[in-house]
C-alpha cells in the first residue's frame, strides 16, 4: 500500500502529518467560530423580539 519512499520517508510522512494537523487546526476553528456566530445571532434574535412585542 505505502509506496517505498527511501531517504524522502522522514520528510514526506512529516509534511503529510503536517497537513492533516492544520486540515483538522482549520475545521476545529471553523467549528468553534459557527457555534459563537449562531450563539450570538440567537441572541440578536431574542433582543430583537423582546423590543417587537
Amino acid at each position: 500500500m505505502m509506496p517505498d519512499l527511501g531517504k524522502y520517508a522522514g520528510p514526506v510522512l512529516g509534511a503529510y502529518a503536517a497537513s492533516i494537523v492544520l486540515i483538522l487546526l482549520l475545521v476545529g476553528i471553523s467549528l468553534w467560530r459557527g457555534s459563537r456566530m449562531r450563539r450570538a445571532l440567537e441572541e440578536a434574535e431574542a433582543r430583537q423580539g423582546q423590543d417587537h412585542g
